[in-house]
């Protein structure tokens, strides 16, 4: 499960993006109202966790936003205003929970559980398939044909975006962004190196490669060759 934390309290939102981890889910952070709306109208999460107050948009403002863009992704509104007037007024601005602060982890998670097996099959795809290649989000587990593939927690999260995006062009900064949370170049070769031992993983003892590298571009994961126009470096 992905999951966007809109939460201007930094180590609050820390301490959820570490809990979610643990727990098998992917938890990218904004820490204000804008940047959250931003985050979560460009791209695709299973569930919204928004922190009522925030700064330069306050969290039921970002919900009504998304909510008239026609965006139906479940949002829970995490807040210390805890009467019922407030919990109504959160739940008719859009939100499809509320939990008030302080909580336990254990509730948000459940909360969360609930809401994105509330979501229709076609909008909470759990399972990816490229040719005989599966990974099951929920089970947190990945297999080619009958082998299991043991996947250390970076290469799960960077082989389940790179099957998110199956078929298109992924760019060293999507990579970046969205699996290392880095928003600038660190000038290191981690993205290589964990490529390289993920193409290791999926490929080894098996005769069609799945991962490919297009040169002046970034990756490519599809069954077969990619497309005609897209020069490929085998083997990189």
């Amino acid at each position: 499960m992905r999951i966007l934390i809109i939460e201007d309290d930094r180590e609050a939102a820390r301490y959820l993006e570490k809990a979610f981890a643990e727990a098998g889910h992917i938890a990218d952070i904004a820490g204000d109202g804008e940047a959250g709306y931003t985050l979560a109208e460009n791209n695709h999460y299973d569930v919204l966790i928004i922190d009522r107050m925030l700064p330069k948009r306050d969290g039921l403002s970002v919900i009504a936003g998304l909510r008239a863009q026609g965006q139906t992704t479940p949002a829970l509104i995490l807040s210390a205003l805890g009467q019922v007037d407030d919990r109504v007024t959160g739940l008719r601005a859009g939100g499809d929970d509320y939990l008030t602060k302080p909580y336990a982890f254990s509730e948000l998670l459940a909360r969360v559980e609930v809401l994105q097996r509330r979501v229709s099959p076609k909008e909470a795809d759990t399972v990816y398939r490229v040719g005989d290649l599966e990974l099951d989000r929920l089970s947190h587990t990945a297999r080619r044909a009958d082998t299991d593939i043991n996947l250390q927690p970076r290469e799960f999260r960077l082989l389940e975006y790179l099957m998110r995006h199956a078929g298109q062009v992924v760019t060293r900064t999507m990579l970046l962004e969205n699996v290392w949370d880095y928003h600038f170049d660190p000038q290191t070769n981690v993205i290589d190196v964990h490529i390289s031992r993920l193409r290791s993983k999926i490929e080894k003892d098996f005769d069609e490669p799945l991962l490919h590298t297009v040169r002046g571009a970034g990756y490519m994961l599809k069954a077969g060759s990619p497309a005609a126009k897209a020069k490929t470096a085998d083997g990189q």
